[in-house]
């Protein structure tokens, strides 16, 4: 159920470029470290209750807003530009006018992360630049109906593969 449940998720987003559902897939699990740009000190706010879900899911994340001196447990870096670590993903919670700036940043690091704009969140040129250079751009998709769309339904834990001495298709 789970490629359905993505694909659909997918197919909210109004950007037709967005990787498939098998590519976010594959960004949401090979994910490690992500820099959260606009991560908000307003726990009501979307900005805080994404990433706080995804800190739960075992992201490690690196909050970058000029405000705030911790979030989330954290060092809060004033800007991108300050997240001198490697990053995996470029998590953007800012207006489509300051995205396109953030997502030309990602353009010249050297890790070359993935840039993620959340659910409402366009940067069309900046995205077009950044896609022909090579560099992942999703846009205008909440990560966390994405990130939900991989976990398993509600009940029990799925079985796994028999365990030494079972035969086939044996049950636990």
């Amino acid at each position: 159920m789970e490629p359905q449940v993505l694909d659909r998720v997918r197919n909210e987003s109004g950007d037709p470029n967005n990787p498939s559902a098998a590519e976010l897939r594959a960004i949401l699990l090979s994910t490690r470290t992500i820099a959260v740009v606009g991560l908000s000190r307003d726990p009501a706010k979307a900005a805080r209750r994404v990433p706080s879900y995804l800190g739960t899911k075992g992201y490690d994340l690196i909050p970058v807003n000029p405000r705030a001196h911790r979030l989330l447990g954290r060092p809060a870096r004033p800007t991108l530009a300050a997240v001198t670590e490697p990053v995996d993903m470029v998590l953007v919670f800012r207006p489509g006018a300051e995205a396109g700036a953030v997502v030309d940043q990602v353009a010249g690091r050297a890790d070359r992360p993935v840039v993620w704009l959340q659910e409402g969140i366009r940067a069309d040129e900046a995205a077009s630049r950044a896609r022909k250079a090579g560099i992942t751009v999703v846009q205008d998709l909440c990560i966390f109906k994405a990130h939900r769309a991989l976990e398993l339904p509600t009940g029990p834990v799925a079985p796994g593969p028999p365990a030494k001495g079972e035969p086939p298709g044996a049950t636990r």
